[in-house]
């Protein structure tokens, strides 16, 4: 995005702040670190909501930047295609509005549009991306700060167009171009010319350019460095200079979360998988396939077909025979969403070919050993691929083989695979109304990770009632489909079904806040519940307030309570609870732990969060982070736990003060002051926060916080007080909103901020 806008955002906070709107402008400057980070469940909260109020505030260039930077943090590192692309394409509409148009970053849409495009099917759309943005740099000089992204964009279509020497010229011309205008080209720029270089077939300029590239600024520089090693193992592995290929390229679990990678670092494994310093192991078949699988919801058509031909290549090296033939198939019939498919077919025969020719290891033992041998061997160092090929035989016909082969086959990724043996197993023949509970479990397992809803509910209706119902519900939970999750499970609850059902219907209720009936309906069978199943009935009936099932929790679990009916208001030690704060993120709040599953926060909170010193909060009781092992660590040790909701508010409400810090003795008779009004107070400063002296000029130590009062306490008396407790201080104390509010010199506070600098 131009850096243009960022004194636009700066402008933007500060009026939004001054109207009130604080937890607006505190989200607004940290959605690009969202997106660029990874934090993606803050940025897909938080980004719509920014966009939905821009817009009910009429604000159409911060409604552009909260849906820019939205849209970039699906199509950039999680690299979305499809089911990013008409997102992409309304963007560039709304860009494009009269309103808009001169937003300093509107032709960010234009490379946002582009990127989508590659991530769906570069080469299918190689010639709209030219067009596109072709005809947006005709316009754009290069001392604007867009035209960086856009001619990145332009050289990756040239690429994907087959025409790589064009796309080096190209790229070389755009640096010369930001050169001359006293620009230096990002390191994006310079990684594209590398990859232009080397699909052009000179890897050894490749390399030398991706090194000239190293010193540039990149636009993500979160990714650079991941981003760096990937090209930098490919092109090394290319030239053939295994050793160096190795120690560059990112280990899996750096990969793992980037998902704009995994192509490249796949080929380049591929390259690398015949060398002593690779594993081509199933563990990695499972990781590739995940990915494949990934690049399916995500609309990634090209590198969902390109994923499966690499990871069948690698199958075929290992003998993975069974793994290859439907890898195979994977990506023929990704094939047919694709817009050019030129040069595919004949890869995928050759991979079908390949895996012909490849003999697949010899079996363990005799087909009529080989259960027995499964059930046998050692759980950690087995290969399930090895297993799935020796199980086939026997899988379909004998039970026993089936149940593990399925299973086995679903593990590793293929559950359409293992649904279909399953199916002609039990349903083609007419057994499964009478099939054992633990198949029909394993079959429905399947069939909603194959994703085949409609192939369950026909399952589902050759099922006994109990059966049935029990197998929707589990459909319908896995989909988030509450309602229906709800009453099925009530139905397979009312005809007798297991424990299982009533975990169904319990979660179901939770999540359509039925609290109640979430907890009833598990402490009805409370003798059979582990303590898992407990804690989590803790948890809605303290939602609930039914105290006398938190009780009978309690009970069950061991933990002592001593009153006996009513509310539950302890006092059992510190915790911290962990809430969403205003800008995506959390906040730990030191609370004071009052019942089982329930905290009363203790320390004040800024004006414009939901929640406040005083505030009765109900938390998961499931430790967010391990006890540490060290004795003197566990003495300070706070534990920490989610919260769920709040239960009850305190009424509390806080105001902000700032200024010079007192002497240590004038503040702990502050503090206690304070303590002794039971009014929370904390101070949110540190030791690097300094102010100015209003005559010499020099720093001084300062102090700001907040202090947080009870509903029956107007702010006439926190005005007061402070007043009084302040008056002898050196250097006075400033509290200028409380002032704003009740009128009460306003101008004495007003020049204590502008004189201290506060």
């Amino acid at each position: 995005m131009d850096v243009d806008i960022w004194a636009w955002v700066g402008d933007t906070q500060q009026q939004l702040s001054e109207a009130g709107n604080v937890g607006l402008a505190m989200a607004l400057g940290d959605l690009p670190a969202q997106a660029y980070e990874g934090r993606y469940p803050q940025l897909d909260v938080m980004a719509p909501a920014i966009a939905q109020q821009a817009e009910t505030l009429e604000l159409p260039w911060l409604e552009f930047y909260a849906r820019y930077w939205h849209l970039v943090g699906r199509i950039g590192d999680r690299a979305q295609g499809a089911v990013a692309l008409d997102d992409a394409r309304q963007l560039l509409a709304f860009a494009q509005r009269e309103d808009v148009r001169e937003c300093p970053s509107a032709p960010a849409a234009v490379e946002a549009l582009a990127i989508a495009l590659a991530n769906t099917d570069g080469p299918g759309y190689a010639t709209e991306r030219l067009e596109t943005l072709g005809a947006h740099l005709e316009a754009l000089s290069p001392e604007r700060p867009a035209f960086t992204g856009l001619v990145t964009q332009y050289v990756a279509a040239l690429i994907d167009a087959g025409k790589a020497d064009e796309a080096v010229t190209y790229a070389e011309s755009a640096a010369e171009r930001l050169r001359t205008a006293g620009r230096a080209a990002s390191w994006e720029l310079g990684a594209e010319h590398s990859r232009a270089l080397l699909a052009a077939g000179r890897a050894e300029a490749a390399l030398d350019a991706l090194q000239a590239a190293s010193d540039h600024q990149p636009d993500d520089p979160v990714a650079k460095d991941h981003r760096d090693g990937v090209r930098r193992a490919l092109i090394l592995a290319t030239l053939g200079r295994v050793a160096e290929a190795v120690d560059a390229l990112p280990d899996l679990d750096v990969v793992g979360e980037h998902p704009r990678v995994f192509v490249e670092w796949s080929r380049a494994v591929a390259q690398l998988a015949s060398s002593a310093q690779i594993t081509n192991t199933w563990q990695l078949g499972r990781v590739l396939r995940q990915w494949i699988d990934y690049f399916g919801m995500m609309g990634g058509y090209r590198a969902r077909v390109e994923l499966a031909l690499i990871a069948g290549d690698l199958a075929v090296a290992r003998q993975g025979v069974w793994q290859a033939r439907l890898l195979a198939d994977v990506a023929e019939s990704g094939t047919a969403e694709l817009r050019a498919s030129e040069g595919l077919a004949e890869r995928i025969a050759a991979l079908r070919a390949a895996a012909d020719a490849t003999a697949e290891h010899e079996a363990p033992g005799p087909l009529e050993e080989r259960v027995g041998l499964f059930d046998a061997a050692d759980g950690f160092n087995a290969d399930p691929e090895k297993w799935v090929g020796w199980l086939a035989p026997l899988s379909g016909d004998d039970l026993e083989a089936t149940r593990r082969h399925t299973t086995t086959l679903g593990f590793l990724g293929y559950p359409a695979a293992g649904a279909d043996i399953y199916w002609k197993t039990l349903v083609d023949t007419g057994r499964i109304g009478e099939a054992d509970a633990e198949d029909v479990a394993y079959l429905t397992t399947l069939l909603i990770e194959a994703r085949q809803d409609e192939r369950l509910e026909q399952m589902a209706a050759l099922l006994p009632h109990a059966a049935q119902q029990v197998a929707l519900a589990r459909l319908h939970s896995a989909r988030e489909r509450w309602p229906e999750a709800l009453d099925a499970a009530e139905h397979a609850v009312a005809a007798g079904a297991g424990i299982d059902a009533r975990r169904l219907l319990s979660g179901a209720a939770q999540q359509l806040d039925q609290n109640a009936r979430a907890a009833q309906v598990l402490v009805e069978v409370i003798d059979e519940l582990a303590d898992e199943d407990v804690w989590r009935m803790i948890v809605m009936a303290t939602s609930a307030e039914d105290w006398e099932i938190v009780r009978k929790g309690a009970a069950k679990i061991g933990m002592p309570v001593k009153s006996k009916e009513g509310p539950i208001e302890e006092e059992m030690g510190l915790i911290r609870v962990i809430l969403p704060a205003p800008d995506g993120g959390q906040r730990q709040v030191l609370s004071i732990r009052t019942g089982p599953a329930t905290a009363r926060l203790a320390l004040p909170q800024p004006r414009g969060m939901d929640y406040n010193a005083g505030d009765l909060v109900v938390f998961d009781p499931q430790l967010l982070e391990p006890v540490p092992d060290d004795p003197q660590e566990q003495q300070n040790f706070v534990p920490p736990f989610a919260a769920v909701r709040i239960l009850r508010p305190g009424g509390y409400t806080s105001y902000f003060f700032d200024g010079a810090a007192p002497s240590e003795s004038d503040w702990a008779e502050f503090t206690e002051v304070m303590a002794e009004r039971g009014w929370p107070m904390w101070v949110y400063s540190d030791e690097n926060y300094k102010v100015t002296h209003p005559t010499s000029g020099e720093p001084l130590p300062g102090v700001f916080g907040w202090v947080a009062v009870p509903p029956d306490v107007s702010p006439q008396e926190v005005d007061a007080l402070l007043d009084d407790a302040t008056e002898r201080w050196v250097h006075p104390l400033a509290w200028l909103d409380l002032a704003r509010e009740i009128d009460v010199e306003v101008g004495r506070h007003e020049r204590i901020v502008k004189e201290y600098g506060l």
